[in-house]
């Protein structure tokens, strides 16, 4: 059959391609590309006649199969019949059924419907009671919440309103309930949040108005930590002293007591915690953070600002201590407020508060002209440094302050000292001091390290120096302490070397300046001047032991500068000055000298006899010389003495040797010569027992103060030797008047000639030993002219 369904395909079209077009629609294919390329091509009718041809192979089909299934048709159609009458009969059964049913059911549904009224009576009773339940909780909580916000517990009543609104608000069954307590949520929370606001507001001026004495507090504990530290380098220092001096070993301890600060610096932050916990609770704890950074930098702002009618000096203890106090409080809520302060926060108000304070000192320091003044406010400020660096602020701006002030405060207190010292030279007298009891020994002179000896010396005691002495060293030893006082505490940790280099300052510029002056003041007379001398002296000393002062209070042991045998420059500018005294002293004993040495004029230098007793000038000499010596032994050490003996005898030597040479002397004989020799005899006397009685031949074995007459001596002895010719013999000169200047004795020689009367103008009718000696004296002349 399917072979000739196919054969009449072939027959009524184009076999081939109504062959692929057939199985394409029998297999369910999409003919859309065929019919897109039959349109493509232009040939859309063939494609139409195509699927004509295929719609009637089909019809075809249908029509060979249902004559080839028709008797089995007939059957079905039988059974179908047959089946009806089955399904009649069922019918009436199941009408009779249904019927005998409903009415057994119609009993059954009313007890159904009563037992659903039932069902429906007790839900609503369920749901009544449940209904009741909720809003006797919430009326409960709502009563718990009044009663807490009544009493100020305000954490409880968040809680309870954040309970009511989390698990019950949208649960609430009456909608005029629920609508009450809604409103009422935010009406009871901003109350709260007004109630804890206010209470923060009272402490906000309550700390305020506490700061100043939590400030004061703190730094007491740091004044009274720092005198412990004192104490405990004052007993470091006299231990070390006393170990230095042999006295025997000594120790000692000091107990490190911690301090729990937070324990003894009360202030109560219980309103800020609550606030910051409410607003937190509240869920607005930036805006309370918010509020508590900007109302806390308005009131360090107002603290900020320094007292227009009080004097800075007067005010500057509770100006810090305010601002102290301010920032320990912040301090503590950084610590203990669960961040309502960052620490970012904390520096910027500190940044704040530390530009303003160093401007302030800036200023005022500027204006101070007492250094006093400038000590005690850098006291207290290291203090406040001190007290605010246990919590972690940084001070070192404010330490840079004091440390660029310490020109200034070292200026005024070298002023201070300038004026001080003038009015200790102006009372001077210039007379050594005398000590009738011991503790004006203790006080004068142990304290400062100027006795020769440790023995007690028997009383009353006679100094080598004036009042001047302790006086200044007094003001030196006040100037170390006010030094270090006020270079300590500060930034620097080793202010030794600045210390020595202010000390200096004032032993140079202020001291050795008011000796100088003392020294070249017009009144100064020898007395004084070599009383300056001596002081000058001990002075020099002295530098040493302000060396060591400055040492020990600046802490640094004094084997170490022992061993590195540090000293002051001022010692070697004070032993210029000493020399400078001493230079002073002999200008004024030689222009003593030479009032007595004057008297040589007076001599008669062609006499006819000997002075058997010297010329009567040698005897205000040898007076002079020996009040001189007498009181200089006294005041002057032995090196000052010796100088001043050794010039004072020079300058007698050359005062006779410059008679010989003086215009008013045109000729002498050898009888003035002799006289001169019988004064110099007795100047030698004096200087050999001065030489002795004073100590100097114990000090200086080789030579003596006679020695200091030589140029005198050789003189007297050229003149009146025997064969003064021998003069010109160069090893005789060497040996016997090496003082002797060639020119000087070849115009003194021109002096020695005979005269009528005198030993000159009767050489004729004199001995041979005397026309030897007038032959000598002759060729001596001759030979220095010749050399000259």
């Amino acid at each position: 059959m399917q072979a000739k369904t196919k054969r009449t395909v072939t027959e009524n079209g184009d076999g081939g391609e109504d062959s692929v077009l057939a199985t394409s629609i029998g297999n369910g294919e999409d003919l859309g590309p065929i019919v897109r390329h039959a349109f493509e091509m232009g040939r859309p009718e063939a494609l139409l006649h195509q699927l004509k041809n295929v719609l009637k192979n089909k019809e075809v089909e249908i029509e060979e199969l249902c004559k080839l299934h028709y008797e089995e048709f007939i059957q079905a159609v039988d059974e179908l019949r047959g089946l009806l009458v089955n399904a009649e009969e069922l019918k009436s059964e199941l009408s009779s059924d249904n019927f005998r049913l409903q009415e057994v059911g119609s009993q059954l549904l009313s007890k159904l419907e009563e037992l659903l009224e039932s069902y429906s009576i007790k839900k609503n009773v369920t749901e009544a009671i449940k209904m009741s339940e909720v809003c006797v909780q919430v009326l409960e909580l709502c009563v718990k919440c009044n009663t807490h916000v009544t009493e100020g517990r305000f954490y409880p009543t968040l809680n309870i309103l954040d309970l009511i609104e989390k698990n019950f608000l949208q649960n609430i069954p009456l909608k005029a309930l629920q609508k009450v307590i809604e409103n009422q949520i935010p009406a009871i929370k901003l109350h709260i949040e007004k109630k804890v606001s206010s209470e923060f507001n009272e402490w906000l001026v309550h700390i305020r108005s506490t700061a100043r004495e939590i400030g004061l507090m703190a730094i007491g504990q740091a004044a009274s930590t720092r005198q412990r530290d004192e104490e405990m380098r004052t007993r470091q220092r006299e231990a070390e002293e006393q170990s230095r001096s042999g006295l025997g070993d000594y120790t000692y301890t000091f107990d490190v007591e911690e301090i729990n600060e937070d324990s003894i610096l009360k202030f109560d932050l219980t309103p800020v915690y609550r606030a910051y916990h409410i607003h937190t609770c509240l869920g607005i704890q930036d805006q309370f953070s918010e509020y508590y950074y900007k109302n806390r930098l308005l009131q360090l702002n107002l603290d900020l600002q320094i007292s227009s009618i009080q004097p800075f000096l007067e005010s500057h203890q509770t100006f810090f201590a305010q601002i102290a106090g301010y920032f320990m409080v912040e301090d503590r809520v950084l610590r203990t407020a669960g961040g309502l302060l960052s620490a970012n926060q904390v520096k910027i108000i500190w940044e704040t508060a530390v530009a303003k304070m160093t401007f302030v000192l800036d200023e005022q320091f500027s204006r101070m002209e007492t250094a006093s003044h400038l000590l005690l406010i850098k006291d207290y400020v290291t203090l406040v440094g001190s007290t605010l660096t246990r919590y972690g602020y940084q001070v070192g701006p404010l330490l840079e302050v004091l440390d660029n002030s310490r020109d200034k405060y070292h200026e005024l207190l070298l002023e201070e000292c300038r004026q001080q010292m003038v009015d200790v030279f102006a009372n001077d007298t210039y007379e050594q001091m005398e000590m009738k009891k011991e503790y004006e020994y203790n006080m004068n002179v142990i304290a400062f390290h100027l006795q020769n000896s440790d023995q007690i010396p028997a009383f009353p005691y006679i100094a080598p120096f004036s009042s001047t002495v302790p006086d200044c060293c007094r003001i030196v030893r006040s100037f170390i302490e006010d030094s270090v006082s006020y270079l300590s505490y500060g930034g620097r940790l080793n202010f030794y070397d600045v210390v020595k280099k202010y000390l200096d300052k004032l032993l140079i510029e202020v001291l050795n300046e008011a000796l100088l002056k003392a020294i070249h003041s017009s009144t100064t007379d020898m007395s004084q001047a070599m009383q300056i001398a001596a002081n000058i002296s001990v002075l020099e000393r002295a530098c040493d032991l302000f060396l060591r002062q400055a040492a020990q209070h600046c802490g640094i042991p004094v084997r170490s500068i022992e061993r590195t045998r540090a000293s002051l420059n001022a010692k070697l500018v004070l032993k210029t000055s000493r020399d400078e005294a001493n230079h002073a002293l002999l200008n004024l004993v030689n222009t003593k000298l030479d009032e007595f040495m004057a008297l040589t004029e007076n001599i008669n230098w062609t006499t006819e006899e000997t002075p058997q007793n010297g010329n009567d000038y040698i005897k205000e000499v040898v007076f002079y010389l020996d009040t001189l010596m007498s009181t200089a032994q006294q005041i002057l050490p032995m090196d000052s003495l010796y100088r001043v003996a050794i010039e004072a005898f020079e300058h007698i030597s050359n005062s006779i040797v410059s008679a010989f040479l003086s215009d008013s002397v045109k000729r002498f004989n050898v009888n003035a010569v002799m006289g001169i020799d019988i004064d110099l005899k007795v100047i030698e006397s004096f200087a050999d027992d001065i030489f002795h009685s004073t100590g100097l031949s114990e000090i200086h074995k080789e030579g003596s103060l006679r020695d200091c007459l030589i140029e005198a001596r050789q003189l007297i002895n050229l003149i009146l030797s025997n064969q003064p010719e021998n003069f010109m013999n160069l090893v005789i000169r060497e040996n016997n008047y090496s003082a002797l200047d060639l020119k000087k004795v070849a115009n003194i020689c021109e002096k020695f000639k005979d005269s009528p009367d005198g030993l000159f103008g009767s050489f004729s009718s004199r001995n041979t030993k005397q026309n030897a000696l007038k032959k000598s004296m002759d060729i001596l002349k001759k030979r220095l002219r010749d050399f000259n």
